[in-house]
């Protein structure tokens, strides 16, 4: 007689072990949880201890960092928060955004119960290792990563892998991890910005002689050691200025945030502000298609601190154009991105 099997059973004391499910994970820079000096100097402690961050000798960076800057910058950099806060939700605009920007995708990804959307930030709350400990807990053991940069560098999607990868080496059963490449050259992205631009120009009062495409600055360091990062701004802005059939005259690239004494990328935002209101440009319109949400750099530093620095100048009227945040040439950008990297495991 042929012998027959019966399914095993798990043991009683097996430990619960959920699988099957797939993790989409959106990660943007991060921010402060309130504006108080002792807040935003815990967000910059962890954020300038960053090694991919400040690329200086750690027995030369951290006295700066300890003695100086996390002395006297919170109190500054807190008021710049303080001006752009989301008061109703008791955040920052970029807090708000991104968990907008994840409830979204996963309502566009809804129709398949396995996958789970989340959103973490890489300094700050929440956390990347929460959230994948969150997601493992859940079931899945595969999840997507997608760090919120078009334009990759070791100083922003590089570092997301880092504190990806620390959360996986305290985990005993890893889940396989993908991480999504920059879209600093995909069309459905330069279409993207060219139609918000345009959407954003059609609201204002008068025509720009000039629009400034500012994206966030780097040492110039970091480019001769190899970073990419210039070179794919660069590519952005030329495919952008293509798809918008403007000029040199009409259409100027440059890089802002500077911080300490170093070179950095050039040419400079603010410097390249003054310059066009002394020359004679009185109207200017600023977009910033290096980031996926407004926050503090392009609602304060642009908006407020740029428009100031662009009228002391001799400017008249400036303008800055928001990001694509969540609105649907934004979230057709993410969507795009997410299914692309998740062929295979859908």
């Amino acid at each position: 007689m042929e012998a027959t099997f019966a399914p095993a059973e798990r043991p009683v004391d097996h430990p619960p072990a959920p699988s099957g499910r797939i993790g989409v994970l959106l990660v943007n820079l991060g921010t402060p949880d309130a504006t108080d000096f002792w807040s935003v100097r815990r967000y910059l402690r962890e954020f300038l201890s960053d090694p991919r961050v400040i690329e200086l000798p750690r027995f030369v960076w951290l006295p700066i960092l300890h003695l100086l800057v996390l002395t006297f910058r919170p109190a500054k950099t807190g008021k710049k928060y303080a001006s752009v806060w989301n008061r109703e939700r008791n955040e920052s605009p970029l807090r708000t955004i991104t968990r907008t920007q994840s409830e979204q995708l996963a309502q566009r990804l809804g129709a398949d119960k396995r996958l789970l959307v989340d959103w973490a930030m890489r300094y700050g709350n929440p956390s990347i290792a929460s959230r994948m400990d969150a997601m493992q807990a859940a079931g899945c053991d595969r999840i997507l990563l997608v760090p919120l940069y078009p334009q990759y560098s070791a100083t922003t999607t590089a570092s997301v892998c880092d504190a990806a990868f620390r959360a996986l080496s305290q985990m005993r059963w890893q889940p396989s991890i993908r991480i999504a490449p920059p879209w600093h050259d995909e069309p459905v992205y330069i279409k993207a910005l060219a139609n918000s631009i345009r959407a954003g120009l059609a609201k204002l009062a008068f025509k720009p002689d000039a629009i400034l495409a500012s994206f966030h600055g780097l040492p110039k360091s970091y480019l001769l050691k190899g970073d990419p990062y210039y070179c794919q701004s660069v590519k952005t802005g030329r495919l952008l200025q293509a798809e918008l059939g403007l000029s040199n005259e009409q259409f100027i690239l440059t890089f802002q945030s500077r911080f300490g004494a170093a070179e950095w990328l050039q040419p400079y935002t603010e410097a390249t502000v003054r310059s066009l209101a002394a020359k004679g440009v009185k109207r200017l319109a600023v977009a910033t298609p290096g980031f996926v949400a407004d926050c503090v750099e392009t609602i304060e530093e642009i908006g407020i601190e740029n428009a100031e620095a662009f009228r002391d100048s001799g400017g008249e009227a400036f303008a800055r154009i928001d990001c694509l945040n969540e609105s649907t040439d934004g979230m057709d950008v993410i969507e795009y991105v997410v299914r692309r990297e998740l062929m295979g495991w859908m």
